[in-house]
């Protein structure tokens, strides 16, 4: 039995048995007949890896699938890696660029966790929650296809345009990988909704270039969700900066040269539960007069910003900013 010291007690992080079944594990994962898939790993999480031990392994009882669940998100696998030389290839990236972040709960105003197969394709209305600071509002999203059909949203490099740096968005998440979440503070001058929002298809056209505020856009955001073929917007009423949902929220239009971060949702398939686990892209906050973007978003988390959102987080739908158009 391996274990460890933690504010003076005893842990056990492994098991004899555990650590067989991991021995075990990683022989198939190496073994070219089962073929362990990495990018599907990073694509589906825990229930490829479920369903890859249950497979190649044998049955997987509750018992091994929390400590399957540890070795990905729990303290145990720090530990592991240094124990077990190639088990770190089973811990996603975009789990560990989540490291120091709140794991929260999407909760609706009652308490109730929100259920990811319960969202609405394509909403017009402005569903927010704070994370992962107090009074840092962030975008949800399932996103569809013109006709309101779920659209899957893959893994993506996304290009900072004021620096030339990428990084890499993880994707959506849930049955259909089409629900993603994103900072609503603008990063152009830091405008927050109802000026910033998300334009579902229906209201990417002409008729919004003479809309009221904050409904209006720019021929040159109509144009730019022509040319990188995407159905849905989210777009700043402020200046007419510009973002694909679809792709990280990358840049479509200036004046911004930030795109918006992006916030890394985890969905527990057996549930239907999203959770909050960290932030990738640039930090919310540029620091210095120019405003140059931290590539690290932990800055975020400075207690200057707000305190951290705890366990749980609220969703919010604040309002139909098209109801009047």
């Amino acid at each position: 039995m391996i274990k460890f010291r933690l504010d003076g007690d005893e842990k056990v992080i492994l098991s004899y048995s555990d650590l067989n079944f991991i021995r075990r594990f990683l022989a198939k994962m190496r073994d070219p007949k089962t073929k362990f898939d990495p990018r599907e790993f990073v694509s589906k999480g825990e229930d490829y890896l479920f369903n890859f031990a249950n497979k190649n392994v044998g049955s997987v009882d509750e018992k091994r699938r929390k400590f399957l669940k540890s070795l990905v998100f729990g303290i145990a696998a720090a530990a592991i890696v240094g124990i077990i030389p190639g088990v770190n290839v089973v811990v996603p990236p975009q789990i560990a660029a989540a490291s120091g972040f709140p794991k929260s709960l999407l909760v609706d105003s009652s308490g109730n966790p929100i259920k990811a197969s319960e969202l609405p394709v394509n909403s017009p209305y402005i569903v927010l929650f704070e994370y992962p600071m107090t009074g840092e509002p962030n975008f949800l999203l399932n996103l569809g296809d013109s006709s309101g059909k779920p659209v899957e949203v893959p893994p993506t490099k996304v290009t900072v345009p004021q620096t030339g740096e990428t990084y890499e968005f993880p994707g959506g998440v849930g049955p259909y990988k089409s629900i993603v979440a994103y900072s609503a503070i603008c990063q152009h001058l830091g405008c927050t909704p109802p000026y910033i929002h998300f334009y579902p298809p229906k209201y990417v056209g002409p008729a919004q270039l003479t809309a009221p505020e904050p409904d209006q856009l720019t021929a040159q955001a109509l144009l730019a969700a022509k040319q990188a073929k995407v159905p849905a917007i989210i777009h700043c009423d402020c200046h007419g900066s510009t973002y694909d949902p679809y792709h990280g929220a990358a840049v479509l239009t200036g004046p911004t040269q930030r795109p918006l971060p992006a916030v890394v949702l985890e969905w527990d398939s057996s549930t239907d539960y999203l959770y909050a686990i960290g932030s990738v892209g640039v930090a919310v906050y540029p620091d210095g007069a120019n405003g140059i973007p931290s590539t690290n978003p932990k800055a975020d988390l400075n207690s200057s910003f707000g305190s951290p959102v705890g366990s749980k987080t609220t969703v919010q739908q604040t309002q139909n900013p098209f109801s009047g158009s």
